[in-house]
C-alpha cells in the first residue's frame, strides 16, 4: 500500500464511535490545526472521506461496513496494493480468496456478496466524492455470487414456540421475584425485551436504542416511537400484552430516564446493587453503568445470550442457533398465517419493498394458503340446471 494511504483501522474505527456530529466537530478541528500549522487539511483524502462514509450510516450498518472494509484492506496491505488504483483483476481475486481460502471451507455466498457490495458502496462514495487518486469503482467489473433471496440462516419460530419462549421468561421473573433486586430487574427487563420484539417485530438494534423517553401516546393508545432502517422516524401501537411486562418493568426501575432496556438499576426496594462492574456481558443484573454512574445500555451480545438462555429454559431444540431476528422472523410468519394483508405486515417491519417482506414470511409457500383451494371452492359454487 502506498505511504499516501495508509489507513489506521483502529484510528478510523474509534472516529466512527461518535455520531456523524462528532465527526463533524472532529474535521473542524484538524482543518483549524492545519491552517495553523501552514498544512491544509486534505479535504478529499480518501482516509478522511472514509470516516464520512461510516458516519452517514446507522450503528449497525457502520459495523458491518468497518468490519468488511477492514477485511478487504488487510488484504489488499498483504498483497502490497494501494485499493484506490485497484482494478476488477484485483477484486477478481480477492473474491476468490474469499469462497476457497487455504485453511478450509469458505464463508457463505451471501457473505462473500455482503462484503463486496460494502466495498463496493465505499468506492462508489469516494468516486462522488472526488477522493484523490481513485479512478474507478473496480466491483462493478467483478462477477458476484449468485445469492438464493429466499434462503435465510435465521431459525425461525412458530406460534407454540414463540409462546414457550415467552412463558420461561414470565418463569424466571416469577422465580426472581422477592430475591436479590438486580436479579429480578434483569429478569423483568428481558421479558419485557422479548414481548417488545415477538408483538412488534422490531430490528434488535431498533428496540435497545430505545430511551425511556421513547414510550408515548398517540390517538387513544401508548406507542412506542423510534428510528427506523434509514434513520426514518417511525411510531407503532404497543400492545396490551408488551405494555403489561414494560410496565412492570419500569414500575421496578429507579429513575425514568435513561435507556430503556438497562444493563442494570436501582430496584425500588432502596437496595443497592452489589454486582462488580462488568462490561457486555452483563445480562442477569451485575452493575453496568456509565461514567456518570447511570444504568449503562444493554448490548446486542447480551441480548443474544439472553435469547438464548431463555430458550434452552423453555426446551426449544434450536436454542443454541436462535437470534433476536428470529422473533422479527416469526412476526412476519405468524402475522401472515392470522390473515393480516402482506402491505400491513410491510408497512410495521418498515420495508420498503414487499419481496423483502414476502423472505421473511416462512408460509408463503404452505400448501392451505395456495389459492387453488379458495378458487375451487368458490367455482364449485356454480349454479345447476
Amino acid at each position: 500500500m502506498t505511504s499516501t494511504f495508509r489507513v489506521s483501522l483502529t484510528k478510523m474505527q474509534d472516529n466512527v464511535r461518535y455520531p456523524a456530529s462528532h465527526a463533524r466537530d472532529h474535521h473542524r478541528r484538524r482543518r483549524a490545526a492545519g491552517a495553523a500549522t501552514g498544512r491544509p487539511h486534505q479535504r478529499y483524502a480518501a482516509a478522511r472521506l472514509t470516516v464520512s462514509w461510516l458516519a452517514e450510516r446507522s450503528p449497525h450498518t457502520r459495523t458491518g461496513y468497518f468490519r468488511d472494509l477492514a477485511h478487504y484492506l488487510a488484504w489488499c496491505q498483504r498483497e502490497g496494493l494501494d485499493p484506490r488504483v485497484a482494478r476488477p483483476a484485483d477484486l477478481s481475486q480477492y473474491r476468490a480468496e474469499l469462497e476457497q481460502p487455504g485453511g478450509g471451507a469458505g464463508p457463505a455466498p451471501a457473505t462473500v456478496h455482503r462484503r463486496l457490495s460494502a466495498i463496493s458502496s465505499w468506492y462508489r462514495y469516494l468516486l462522488a466524492s472526488g477522493a484523490e487518486g481513485v479512478a474507478a469503482n473496480p466491483v462493478a467489473g467483478t462477477r458476484r455470487p449468485a445469492v438464493d433471496r429466499d434462503a435465510s440462516a435465521t431459525v425461525g419460530l412458530t406460534v407454540a414456540e414463540v409462546q414457550a419462549l415467552l412463558g420461561a421468561a414470565d418463569r424466571a421473573a416469577q422465580q426472581r421475584a422477592g430475591r436479590r433486586p438486580t436479579r429480578y430487574l434483569a429478569a423483568l427487563r428481558d421479558r419485557a425485551l422479548l414481548r417488545l420484539l415477538a408483538d412488534l417485530g422490531l430490528r434488535i438494534g431498533e428496540a435497545l436504542a430505545l430511551d425511556v423517553d421513547a414510550l408515548s401516546y398517540n390517538r387513544g393508545r401508548r406507542t412506542v416511537r423510534y428510528r427506523g432502517k434509514g434513520g426514518r422516524q417511525r411510531e407503532r401501537p404497543l400492545s396490551a400484552h408488551a405494555l403489561e411486562a414494560l410496565d412492570d418493568y419500569l414500575a421496578a426501575r429507579d429513575g425514568s430516564t435513561g435507556p430503556l432496556f438497562a444493563t442494570t438499576g436501582r430496584a425500588t426496594t432502596g437496595q443497592a446493587s452489589t454486582g462488580r462492574a462488568t462490561t457486555g456481558r452483563a445480562t442477569t443484573g451485575q452493575a453496568s453503568t456509565d461514567r456518570t454512574g447511570a444504568p449503562g445500555r444493554l448490548t446486542e451480545p447480551a441480548a443474544f445470550r439472553m435469547i438464548r438462555r431463555v430458550a434452552a429454559a423453555a426446551g426449544l431444540p434450536a436454542a443454541g442457533r436462535l437470534s433476536p431476528h428470529s422473533l422479527r422472523h416469526a412476526f412476519a410468519t405468524n402475522a401472515r398465517e392470522l390473515g393480516i394483508p402482506l402491505e400491513d405486515v410491510q408497512d410495521a417491519m418498515g420495508h420498503a419493498d414487499a419481496r423483502t417482506t414476502r423472505r421473511y414470511d416462512r408460509g408463503r409457500y404452505a400448501l392451505h394458503r395456495d389459492p387453488a383451494l379458495r378458487l375451487g371452492d368458490q367455482y364449485a359454487q356454480r349454479p345447476t340446471g
